[in-house]
């Protein structure tokens, strides 16, 4: 069982869902939610494209540990990482020991679809995008395997499928001392766990 958290940060491939899912699974949850690369271009005002231009890969990481340090130790939030953050041992620390984890595992096949018309990804701007995103899962699986709590397949299902899972995954693994979340997937299981918690009063004897 975890140890209680308000947190969950999702991590994967590029393409596999992370702020489309991010954004329904943190609505249904009333938390806020925030995607890691947007975070940097924010900082930064540039698009990730530009800073890997200018600054090269190196420096994006660094930057990009820097975002996950900060982020991770904020509160009631569900985040989207990028895909490579989990190269940096630090932010795997961080990423794993500040809140649940879900690895959104997808298909070469389907990361290929989808991503096939994204320009905006600096990693896939190569004559074989398909061999780079072999490349990048045979590289970063092991990773992404090491920091999850959960790992959800995220192939056919549609967004509130693949959502309605990870609660469930939730769920199983919510301690009762962590309520409010418990009671944001199931109202109902949270107040049998509340009146199961609850101590009963005895009638005082007469003396």
């Amino acid at each position: 069982m975890l140890n209680p958290t308000s947190n969950i940060f999702l991590v994967g491939l590029m393409g596999s869902g992370k702020t489309t899912i991010g954004r329904a699974l943190a609505k249904k949850l009333n938390k806020r939610f925030v995607d890691a690369d947007h975070e940097i271009e924010a900082r930064t005002g540039a698009s990730i494209r530009l800073i890997f231009e200018i600054e090269g890969e190196a420096s994006f990481r660094q930057r990009e540990a820097d975002v996950i340090r900060d982020l991770t130790a904020q509160e009631g939030l569900v985040l989207a990482t990028g895909g490579g953050a989990i190269l940096n041992e630090q932010s795997r620390a961080f990423l794993r020991s500040r809140g649940t984890v879900v690895y959104l595992r997808a298909s070469v096949a389907s990361i290929l679809q989808r991503t096939s018309h994204d320009k905006s990804r600096p990693l896939l701007q190569t004559a074989d995008p398909k061999a780079r995103i072999e490349e990048l899962a045979r590289e970063r699986g092991p990773y992404y395997d090491e920091v999850a709590h959960i790992t959800i397949e995220t192939g056919r299902p549609n967004v509130q499928s693949v959502v309605q899972n990870i609660l469930a995954r939730l769920e199983a693994q919510t301690p009762a001392s962590q309520p409010d979340l418990l009671t944001a997937i199931n109202p109902e299981a949270a107040d049998q766990t509340t009146s199961a918690a609850a101590p009963h009063s005895t009638p005082a004897q007469p003396t």
